[in-house]
Protein backbone atom coordinates (compact mmCIF):
# COMPACT_ATOMS: atom_id res chain seq x y z
CA UNK A 1 0.00 0.00 0.00
CA UNK A 2 1.21 3.24 -1.01
CA UNK A 3 1.75 6.17 1.42
CA UNK A 4 -1.07 8.13 -0.16
CA UNK A 5 -3.43 5.14 0.08
CA UNK A 6 -2.50 4.21 3.70
CA UNK A 7 -2.89 7.84 4.51
CA UNK A 8 -6.67 7.73 2.45
CA UNK A 9 -7.05 4.92 4.31
CA UNK A 10 -6.53 6.20 8.09
CA UNK A 11 -8.65 9.36 7.27
CA UNK A 12 -11.61 6.97 6.37
CA UNK A 13 -10.80 4.73 9.85
CA UNK A 14 -10.75 8.01 11.71
CA UNK A 15 -13.99 8.97 10.38
CA UNK A 16 -15.78 6.09 11.39
CA UNK A 17 -13.66 6.15 15.07
CA UNK A 18 -15.22 9.77 15.29
CA UNK A 19 -18.94 8.82 14.46
CA UNK A 20 -19.11 5.10 16.61
CA UNK A 21 -17.45 7.04 19.43
CA UNK A 22 -19.59 9.91 19.08
CA UNK A 23 -23.07 7.90 18.55
CA UNK A 24 -22.68 5.80 21.91
CA UNK A 25 -21.47 9.05 23.82
CA UNK A 26 -24.79 11.56 22.03
CA UNK A 27 -26.92 8.89 22.88
CA UNK A 28 -25.87 8.41 26.33
CA UNK A 29 -25.58 11.92 27.14
CA UNK A 30 -29.20 12.57 25.33
CA UNK A 31 -30.48 9.45 27.67
CA UNK A 32 -30.22 12.44 30.89
CA UNK A 33 -33.66 13.66 29.64
CA UNK A 34 -32.15 17.25 29.40
CA UNK A 35 -33.51 19.54 26.81
CA UNK A 36 -30.87 22.06 26.72
CA UNK A 37 -28.01 19.08 26.17
CA UNK A 38 -29.74 17.81 23.44
CA UNK A 39 -29.49 21.55 21.92
CA UNK A 40 -26.17 21.06 22.44
CA UNK A 41 -25.44 18.32 21.25
CA UNK A 42 -27.10 19.04 18.24
CA UNK A 43 -24.84 22.16 17.70
CA UNK A 44 -21.89 19.91 18.44
CA UNK A 45 -22.77 17.54 15.84
CA UNK A 46 -22.61 20.20 12.95
CA UNK A 47 -19.38 21.31 14.25
CA UNK A 48 -18.30 17.89 13.62
CA UNK A 49 -20.11 17.07 10.44
CA UNK A 50 -18.62 20.39 8.86
CA UNK A 51 -15.37 19.90 10.29
CA UNK A 52 -15.22 16.21 8.63
CA UNK A 53 -16.38 17.24 4.98
CA UNK A 54 -13.70 19.82 4.91
CA UNK A 55 -11.18 16.95 3.55
CA UNK A 56 -13.98 15.54 1.42
CA UNK A 57 -14.41 16.47 -2.50
CA UNK A 58 -17.37 18.56 -3.31
CA UNK A 59 -19.09 15.42 -5.08
CA UNK A 60 -19.22 13.75 -1.09
CA UNK A 61 -20.42 17.21 0.05
CA UNK A 62 -22.89 17.22 -2.22
CA UNK A 63 -24.76 13.89 -1.62
CA UNK A 64 -23.92 14.56 2.34
CA UNK A 65 -26.06 17.49 1.80
CA UNK A 66 -28.77 15.93 0.03
CA UNK A 67 -28.59 13.41 2.89
CA UNK A 68 -29.01 15.70 5.67
CA UNK A 69 -32.44 17.22 3.36
CA UNK A 70 -34.23 13.56 2.91
CA UNK A 71 -33.43 12.26 6.38
CA UNK A 72 -34.53 14.92 8.09
CA UNK A 73 -37.99 14.86 5.91
CA UNK A 74 -38.17 11.65 6.53
CA UNK A 75 -37.76 11.78 10.19
CA UNK A 76 -40.60 14.81 10.17
CA UNK A 77 -43.07 12.04 8.47
CA UNK A 78 -42.23 8.82 10.15
CA UNK A 79 -41.43 9.68 13.35
CA UNK A 80 -42.89 13.67 13.81
CA UNK A 81 -46.47 12.72 11.61
CA UNK A 82 -46.57 9.14 11.50
CA UNK A 83 -45.31 8.03 14.76
CA UNK A 84 -43.76 5.08 13.76
CA UNK A 85 -41.16 5.74 16.46
CA UNK A 86 -41.02 8.48 19.30
CA UNK A 87 -37.99 10.65 20.75
CA UNK A 88 -38.62 10.61 24.79
CA UNK A 89 -39.21 14.29 23.94
CA UNK A 90 -41.65 14.05 21.33
CA UNK A 91 -39.37 16.11 19.08
CA UNK A 92 -37.03 15.76 16.35
CA UNK A 93 -33.34 16.33 18.38
CA UNK A 94 -31.02 18.68 17.23
CA UNK A 95 -28.33 16.41 16.47
CA UNK A 96 -30.32 14.02 14.29
CA UNK A 97 -29.83 16.27 10.76
CA UNK A 98 -26.16 16.47 11.30
CA UNK A 99 -26.39 12.65 12.66
CA UNK A 100 -27.56 11.72 8.94
CA UNK A 101 -24.65 13.27 7.64
CA UNK A 102 -22.23 11.71 9.70
CA UNK A 103 -24.10 8.08 9.04
CA UNK A 104 -23.66 8.90 5.39
CA UNK A 105 -20.22 10.09 5.18
CA UNK A 106 -19.39 7.06 7.38
CA UNK A 107 -20.75 4.38 5.47
CA UNK A 108 -19.33 6.22 2.57
CA UNK A 109 -15.32 6.25 4.21
CA UNK A 110 -15.33 2.25 5.36
CA UNK A 111 -17.11 1.52 1.79
CA UNK A 112 -13.57 3.12 0.20
CA UNK A 113 -11.51 1.51 3.07
CA UNK A 114 -8.98 -1.34 2.17
CA UNK A 115 -10.92 -2.92 4.84
CA UNK A 116 -14.21 -3.37 2.61
CA UNK A 117 -12.69 -3.21 -0.39
CA UNK A 118 -10.48 -6.17 0.32
CA UNK A 119 -12.67 -8.32 2.21
CA UNK A 120 -15.95 -7.12 0.37
CA UNK A 121 -17.11 -11.09 -0.12
CA UNK A 122 -17.36 -11.90 3.19
CA UNK A 123 -18.48 -9.06 4.65
CA UNK A 124 -21.59 -9.34 2.71
CA UNK A 125 -22.37 -12.43 4.30
CA UNK A 126 -21.83 -11.86 7.41
CA UNK A 127 -24.05 -8.98 7.01
CA UNK A 128 -26.67 -10.74 5.19
CA UNK A 129 -26.34 -13.83 7.53
CA UNK A 130 -26.49 -11.60 10.34
CA UNK A 131 -29.58 -9.85 9.48
CA UNK A 132 -31.26 -13.01 8.05
CA UNK A 133 -30.85 -14.62 11.48
CA UNK A 134 -32.23 -11.65 13.25
CA UNK A 135 -35.23 -11.19 11.23
CA UNK A 136 -35.90 -15.05 11.14
CA UNK A 137 -36.11 -14.78 15.50
CA UNK A 138 -38.69 -11.46 15.10
CA UNK A 139 -41.07 -13.62 13.37
CA UNK A 140 -40.49 -16.32 15.15
CA UNK A 141 -39.44 -16.70 18.46
CA UNK A 142 -39.34 -12.85 19.64
CA UNK A 143 -41.58 -11.89 22.28
CA UNK A 144 -42.71 -8.89 20.05
CA UNK A 145 -43.26 -9.49 16.34
CA UNK A 146 -40.76 -8.22 14.09
CA UNK A 147 -42.82 -8.49 10.22
CA UNK A 148 -41.53 -4.95 9.63
CA UNK A 149 -37.49 -6.13 9.71
CA UNK A 150 -38.29 -8.61 7.36
CA UNK A 151 -40.07 -7.26 4.86
CA UNK A 152 -36.95 -4.46 5.23
CA UNK A 153 -34.71 -7.46 5.11
CA UNK A 154 -36.19 -8.93 1.88
CA UNK A 155 -35.72 -5.04 0.27
CA UNK A 156 -32.39 -4.66 1.77
CA UNK A 157 -30.96 -8.08 0.35
CA UNK A 158 -31.12 -7.02 -3.16
CA UNK A 159 -30.12 -3.22 -2.61
CA UNK A 160 -26.12 -5.03 -0.94
CA UNK A 161 -26.30 -7.76 -4.35
CA UNK A 162 -27.45 -5.78 -7.11
CA UNK A 163 -27.64 -2.05 -6.05
CA UNK A 164 -25.88 0.94 -7.11
CA UNK A 165 -23.32 0.79 -4.09
CA UNK A 166 -23.58 -2.18 -2.56
CA UNK A 167 -20.37 -1.43 -0.03
CA UNK A 168 -22.40 1.39 1.27
CA UNK A 169 -24.71 -0.38 2.11
CA UNK A 170 -23.20 -3.06 3.78
CA UNK A 171 -21.57 0.02 5.34
CA UNK A 172 -24.83 1.79 6.78
CA UNK A 173 -25.56 -1.61 8.33
CA UNK A 174 -22.78 -1.72 10.81
CA UNK A 175 -23.44 2.30 11.70
CA UNK A 176 -27.71 1.92 11.72
CA UNK A 177 -26.87 -1.45 13.69
CA UNK A 178 -24.75 0.59 15.83
CA UNK A 179 -26.93 3.62 16.62
CA UNK A 180 -30.08 1.72 17.30
CA UNK A 181 -29.32 -0.78 19.41
CA UNK A 182 -27.91 2.03 22.01
CA UNK A 183 -30.54 4.33 21.16
CA UNK A 184 -33.42 1.54 22.09
CA UNK A 185 -31.68 0.13 24.89
CA UNK A 186 -31.10 3.58 26.44
CA UNK A 187 -34.85 4.50 25.29
CA UNK A 188 -33.71 8.07 23.51
CA UNK A 189 -36.61 6.86 21.33
CA UNK A 190 -38.82 4.38 21.18
CA UNK A 191 -40.38 2.12 17.75
CA UNK A 192 -43.94 1.67 18.51
CA UNK A 193 -45.30 -1.97 18.26
CA UNK A 194 -47.26 -1.72 15.39
CA UNK A 195 -46.33 0.41 12.43
CA UNK A 196 -48.81 3.47 11.54
CA UNK A 197 -48.26 2.61 7.88
CA UNK A 198 -47.77 -1.06 6.93
CA UNK A 199 -50.07 -1.70 10.11
CA UNK A 200 -47.49 -4.88 10.51
CA UNK A 201 -45.57 -5.75 14.02
CA UNK A 202 -42.21 -4.17 14.19
CA UNK A 203 -39.58 -4.95 16.82
CA UNK A 204 -37.38 -1.89 18.64
CA UNK A 205 -35.78 -1.95 16.60
CA UNK A 206 -36.89 -3.55 13.76
CA UNK A 207 -34.00 -6.37 12.54
CA UNK A 208 -33.94 -4.76 9.09
CA UNK A 209 -33.74 -0.72 10.21
CA UNK A 210 -30.41 -0.68 7.69
CA UNK A 211 -32.98 -0.87 4.19
CA UNK A 212 -34.17 2.89 5.54
CA UNK A 213 -30.97 4.23 6.10
CA UNK A 214 -29.99 2.45 2.41
CA UNK A 215 -32.99 4.29 1.23
CA UNK A 216 -31.02 7.32 2.65
CA UNK A 217 -28.00 6.38 0.47
CA UNK A 218 -29.73 5.82 -2.26
CA UNK A 219 -31.12 9.05 -2.70
CA UNK A 220 -28.38 11.01 -1.49
CA UNK A 221 -26.19 8.79 -4.47
CA UNK A 222 -29.10 8.92 -6.73
CA UNK A 223 -29.47 12.42 -6.19
CA UNK A 224 -25.84 13.91 -6.42
CA UNK A 225 -25.35 12.46 -9.54
CA UNK A 226 -28.68 14.23 -11.31
CA UNK A 227 -27.96 17.34 -9.64
CA UNK A 228 -24.23 17.27 -11.64
CA UNK A 229 -25.79 16.06 -15.05
CA UNK A 230 -28.47 19.05 -15.11
CA UNK A 231 -25.68 21.88 -13.65
CA UNK A 232 -23.71 20.87 -16.39
CA UNK A 233 -26.19 21.29 -19.01
CA UNK A 234 -26.91 24.51 -17.74
CA UNK A 235 -23.39 25.29 -18.33
CA UNK A 236 -23.80 24.50 -22.03
CA UNK A 237 -27.37 26.20 -22.20
CA UNK A 238 -25.60 29.63 -23.86
CA UNK A 239 -23.71 27.68 -26.11
CA UNK A 240 -26.25 25.70 -26.91
CA UNK A 241 -28.77 28.63 -27.44
CA UNK A 242 -26.45 30.65 -30.10
CA UNK A 243 -26.14 27.94 -32.07
CA UNK A 244 -29.62 27.01 -32.10
CA UNK A 245 -30.28 31.10 -32.58
CA UNK A 246 -27.68 31.25 -35.23
CA UNK A 247 -28.75 31.01 -39.16
CA UNK A 248 -28.95 27.26 -40.21
CA UNK A 249 -26.34 26.44 -42.87
CA UNK A 250 -28.46 26.69 -45.79
CA UNK A 251 -29.27 30.46 -45.34
CA UNK A 252 -25.60 31.69 -45.01
CA UNK A 253 -24.83 30.12 -48.13
CA UNK A 254 -27.82 31.80 -50.13
CA UNK A 255 -26.93 34.84 -48.10
CA UNK A 256 -23.35 34.83 -49.61
CA UNK A 257 -24.54 34.25 -53.06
Amino acid sequence: MTRKALKASTHDLIIAAITFIGIAGCLYLDSLHDLDLQNALGRCAWVVLIGLLYWESNLVRLQVLIAVAFATAGEHFASGLMHGYIYHFHNIPAYIPPGHGLVYLTAVALARSPLFQLWRRPITWIVLLTMGLWSLYGVTLAERGDWVGMLLFLVYVPCVLWGRAPLVYLAAFFVTTHLELIGTALQTWTWVPIDPVLSLPQGNPPSGVAAWYCLVDAVALGGAAWLIRQWRRLRTLPARLRQALSAPEWVRVAAED
